[in-house]
């Protein structure tokens, strides 16, 4: 197993995954996915930044500016992104992004689904994220 070290926090590095959404998450009529589905995957996102730039998986301290702006519905195709936008000693301020890249499309077909162009935003934030204090070596 090879390990690499954490690159320091830097101003506008940015991550993103991207996962389907199971017909198992879906909570409301429409198919429709609720929003603590989004704030999850800003949760693992973010984790993997800390990982990546401090060598721990960090605490969420808090979201602010919110934004549900469009439905992710089972079937969808998300790409989420995290891009940090401060750096403190401790703390990672992140702009986050949920967008639908593809959807599921049921009435064309019980597995049809098509690429959205452009894809939509679905929600977005403002995450802080607490590190351990570095200690250089």
């Amino acid at each position: 197993m090879t390990t690499t070290p954490a690159s320091p926090p830097q101003v506008g590095m940015t991550l993103v995954h991207r996962r389907y959404v199971p017909y198992s998450h879906a909570h409301y009529a429409g198919n429709l996915v609720d929003g603590a589905y989004s704030l999850a995957a800003f949760g693992d996102v973010a984790t993997e930044m800390c990982i990546r730039t401090d060598g721990d998986e960090g605490l969420f301290a808090s979201y602010s500016d919110v934004q549900f702006s469009a439905p992710v519905r089972a079937g969808d195709c998300l790409e989420i992104s995290c891009t940090l936008v401060r750096v403190g000693s401790r703390s990672r301020e992140m702009d986050l992004s949920v967008h639908v890249v593809a959807r599921g499309t049921p009435d064309r077909g019980a597995s049809a689904a098509e690429v959205l162009d452009p894809p939509v935003v679905a929600t977005t934030a403002r995450g802080v994220v607490v590190v351990p204090q570095r200690h250089e070596t």
